[in-house]
């Protein structure tokens, strides 16, 4: 790989450095950070269109703006690889032995140009607007502004912070990054206004932003660096609310980019000569495809069912669904409270809604799922997807799933330890109507078929128990390999719970009165969870119950070896636990 020696790049160590530059510099500066965004996405994946998108504008704040005492915050924060670069940063594109240097999202761990740790989409409006009530109370006078790109607009989050902000007394920037995305496609009403804006050059009466009070200003080319820098000038140091809307292109000087932008939305490694994936992509049944067949199965009985995606259908593999079966898919865009109050009337008008949520996502919709759909004990049926360990950024953590929906009433959270058992519960919870289901899909590796018998009903939970000695080991959904291979140590008791919150009191009762010691292992953050259910459930019984799960701590990219380890999730120093009782 070429070492860029000869970059202009290896000469900004911070925004400073831009200063000096001409337009045809910084123009040169904006090939090199997409050559390098290109190779490093290529060797590591990571996301690809956004940075490519936005490495003029970004250029130009830096240029204009005096970071880090002006302050922008970047929603999401998915497309700061040019910011990191210009920010002192830039060795952890230059050189692939520091790759792992940086974390894919703004951290002021990393740097002070950067204010939060933002992973999540519709936040940056309401922070900065946070930001400037202080600034102002304070006495202070620098330029704070948000970088909003027109997917995250999607979510209420958005709404609520513009509606704040167009009411701020002093200076306050909202740059919306229009490029016609979000993940995939974007969605509803706001699209219309947007594209009635670009159209007529930011001339259109209906203009919903000046309508709020904002001073509103347009730039048609947001990928020209000159009128970038242009635009931002006449906004620097104005003392009063402005909305700035800038068309961009999403994926620019990446030609497959260009024709499949959802794709190369966020790309695993590929060959940058084919643009193919660099790992081999397995033609086997996952728990995507298990609850696709389920739900196409269902629709072609006649059941009436909707399936409701918060604009990733690339997660669950729905692209080719929406497409086949299309009165029957609602991509709400990016907005996890809409989608579970959505699918809320759906139920009640006696349709079968199925959510496909991310653990991570799911957060923003707690509110929803316990006073919308569990308050209502309606019949919706959601799938939960990334629910797990791992060694993600922290903002995008699934380890929090089972402790939002376990401990709500008329819930219940199902955990497949086979692709098999997954197939069953989904035909379950659509025929059921009487509470809301949820599903953990596996994270890890689980078999087609499953160890235990296979239930057909989950109205009682009954825990599939094959007997051992001494030990009973109790392990939730994918951990039960863990289980598995932990039991045949120890010759131990293996138990699949089959829910995450329901018990099976009776089961666990004659295991406290058979064995010495109960061990529980869940996927998931250990406070609140199922292991603490069930030790609550056994303490006035005289039995040891020992939990393994995750401490409550966010990790930041951890190594899922080092997760495990320090967690006490190996064979081995479960083993070491037990002889040390």
């Amino acid at each position: 790989m070429n070492n860029h020696n000869d970059y202009l790049l290896r000469k900004i160590s911070s925004p400073q450095d831009l200063k000096n530059l001409s337009i045809s510099e910084m123009e040169q500066l904006a090939e090199e950070i997409r050559t390098l965004v290109l190779e490093k996405d290529a060797a590591e994946g990571g996301h690809l269109g956004p940075d490519l998108g936005i490495v003029e504008a970004t250029i130009a704040y830096h240029y204009v703006f005096n970071a880090p005492t002006d302050k922008i915050v970047w929603d999401v924060s998915h497309q700061t690889y040019p910011h990191k670069m210009l920010t002192g940063r830039a060795q952890a594109w230059l050189d692939p032995e520091h790759y792992k240097d940086v974390t894919p999202y703004s951290n002021p761990d990393e740097s002070p140009y950067d204010y939060y740790s933002i992973g999540h989409t519709s936040t940056s409006i309401a922070l900065a607007t946070g930001m400037a009530k202080a600034r102002d109370l304070m006495g202070g006078h620098e330029n704070i502004m948000a970088l909003i790109g027109d997917g995250s607009m999607t979510g209420g989050l958005a709404f609520e912070g513009l509606n704040n902000a167009a009411i701020e007394k002093h200076n306050l920037v909202i740059v919306v990054n229009d490029n016609q995305w979000s993940i995939d496609q974007n969605v509803g009403g706001l699209v219309t206004a947007l594209a009635k804006l670009r159209n007529s050059n930011g001339q259109a009466k209906e203009n919903p932003f000046t309508a709020m009070g904002f001073d509103y200003r347009y730039v048609q080319n947001g990928n020209d660096l000159s009128d970038m820098i242009a635009a931002f000038k006449a906004v620097k140091d104005v003392d009063h609310p402005i909305l700035l809307h800038i068309n961009t292109t999403k994926g620019k000087g990446y030609e497959p980019a260009l024709k499949d932008e959802e794709a190369h939305h966020w790309v695993v490694p590929f060959d940058l000569a084919t643009d193919q994936p660099t790992t081999p992509v397995l033609d086997k049944p996952t728990a995507k495809t298990i609850a696709l067949d389920v739900l196409k199965e269902e629709i072609q009985m006649g059941q009436k069912i909707m399936a409701i995606n918060a604009a990733i259908p690339g997660v669950f593999n729905l692209d080719q669904f929406k497409h086949d079966y299309p009165d029957n898919y609602t991509d709400v865009g990016i907005a996890e409270q809409e989608s579970v109050a959505f699918a809320a009337g759906f139920a009640k008008e006696g349709g079968i809604p199925v959510l496909f949520e991310n653990s991570t996502f799911l957060q923003r919709a707690f509110d929803q799922l316990s006073h919308d759909v569990a308050a209502n004990n309606l019949p919706v049926v959601m799938m939960v997807a990334g629910g797990g360990l791992s060694s993600e950024s922290k903002t995008h953590l699934g380890i929090f799933d089972q402790v939002m929906i376990s401990n709500l009433p008329n819930w219940i959270y199902l955990a497949p330890t086979s692709l098999a058992e997954e197939r069953a519960m989904l035909q379950w919870a659509i025929k059921q109507r009487q509470h809301p289901v949820a599903i953990k899909m596996p994270t890890l590796s689980v078999p087609t078929d499953s160890a235990t018998q296979i239930e057909t009903d989950y109205d009682q939970i009954q825990y599939q128990i094959q007997p051992g000695k001494n030990i009973a080991i109790l392990a939730l959904g994918d951990f039960y390999s863990l289980g598995e291979n932990l039991a045949q140590k120890l010759g131990a008791t293996l138990v699949n719970p089959i829910s995450a919150n329901i018990l099976d009191k009776q089961s666990l009762d004659k295991l406290a009165q058979n064995h010495q010691v109960i061990i529980t292992l869940e996927n998931n953050i250990l406070d609140g969870g199922f292991g603490q259910k069930v030790a609550s459930y056994l303490g006035k019984q005289n039995i040891k119950v020992l939990n393994y799960g995750q401490k409550r701590i966010y990790t930041d990219q951890t190594p899922l070896a080092q997760i495990y380890r320090d967690n006490h999730l190996t064979v081995e120093q479960i083993t070491d636990d037990l002889k040390a009782l």
